[in-house]
């Protein structure tokens, strides 16, 4: 598995093209905006888009995905189908934070903990992983030891739990029993900022490091 990680939006939200290294079959993960920027990536790189993967539904992840399903003709894979009310509410969310019109879409697969995704011949597990939304999902590999969590998890924080649906002691649920299990070495691309491993963040994340759960 290749991938190329494409900041979008004045979040600076980290879209993500992965693709197979055999097939050349690709998959866009929370395009969120700049969709050309993004498409610019499967064109230099000589991908075929295969389809969309959503972690969630918030509006810098989710806001470029009707667009992009209409555009390229692919299907839409994801997140949970807990984050349907974020989904029908995309248009509100465009206008509350300033998005140009982000479109309504029906996912072609909902998906749920211990469900598979592939792109070309690289099969993603998916994990169910509510706290930050209530249907956000992430995407392992196992064999390059790689995830993608979109905004449970982020070098040194956790995603926030103040939007609607989010819930504190869910998310660190999420993260501990759901993720950190995967193993140490696993390297993660949050939904912003750089990259780390599950391991770095068990040992110094102040949010859910494992010293702090040792005396419970």
């Amino acid at each position: 598995m290749q991938l190329r990680v494409v900041p979008v939006t004045p979040f600076q939200q980290n879209c993500a093209v992965l693709w197979c290294e055999t097939t050349r079959r690709a998959a866009v993960v929370d395009p969120g905006g700049d969709l050309d920027d993004v498409l610019a990536v499967v064109s230099e790189e000589g991908l075929e888009l295969e389809k969309i993967l959503l972690t969630h539904a918030h509006i810098d992840h989710a806001a470029g995905t009707a667009e992009l399903a209409r555009r390229c003709g692919v299907p839409i894979e994801g997140p949970h189908l807990g984050d349907r009310p974020l989904i029908e509410g995309l248009p509100a969310q465009a206008r509350m934070f300033g998005f140009q019109t982000a479109g309504r879409f029906e996912p072609n697969r909902w998906l749920e903990q211990g469900d598979e995704v592939t792109v070309g011949n690289v099969r993603l597990a998916v994990r169910h992983c509510p706290g930050h939304t209530p249907g956000h999902v992430a995407y392992f590999h196992e064999p390059g030891r790689f995830a993608i969590v979109g905004d449970v998890l982020f070098q040194g924080s956790i995603g926030r739990t103040d939007l609607p649906g989010g819930d504190h002691d869910t998310l660190i649920r999420s993260i501990r029993e759901n993720l950190f299990p995967l193993g140490d070495d696993v390297r993660f691309l949050p939904g912003h900022g750089p990259m780390s491993t599950f391991g770095e963040e068990r040992r110094h994340n102040p949010f859910v490091a494992d010293r702090l759960f040792q005396s419970r």
